[in-house]
C-alpha cells in the first residue's frame, strides 16, 4: 500500500501520508519525499489526517527532513495530526522545531 502521496506542487510540496508509516517503510518514504524535494526545492507540509501509527525511526526520519529542509531555509510542517500522535512529537519536544497542527 502506499503511504505517502504527493498531492500539490504550488507553493509548498504536500504530502498525504496514510496508514502506518514505520522502521520497515519509513527509508522508502524518505527516499520518495527526498527525491520530491530536491526535484523541486520548497517548503514541504505533511496532511497527517489518515495516518494512523508511526514509530521512533519515522520521528527520526522527520527529523532528518527537516535539518534538511532547514539547511536550505525550507521549512517542514505537519498538519491534522492525531492526538496520539501528536503526543510522541510533543514528548520528544519536536513540536519546538516543527509546526504540528492539529
Amino acid at each position: 500500500m502506499q503511504q505517502v502521496k504527493l498531492i500539490s506542487t504550488d507553493s509548498k510540496l504536500e504530502f498525504s501520508l496514510f496508514g502506518e508509516i514505520d522502521s520497515a517503510s519509513s527509508e522508502d518514504f524518505y527516499a520518495e519525499v527526498r527525491a520530491a524535494y530536491l526535484h523541486d526545492k520548497k517548503d514541504i507540509e505533511f496532511d497527517c489526517t489518515a495516518l494512523t501509527f508511526i514509530d521512533s525511526t519515522m520521528l527520526g526520519t522527520f527529523v532528518k527532513l527537516f535539518k534538511e529542509l532547514k539547511a536550505d531555509g525550507f521549512r517542514v510542517s505537519l498538519k491534522n495530526v492525531q492526538p496520539r500522535i501528536r503526543k510522541l512529537f510533543e514528548i520528544c519536544s519536536l513540536d519546538t522545531i516543527m509546526e504540528i497542527g492539529r
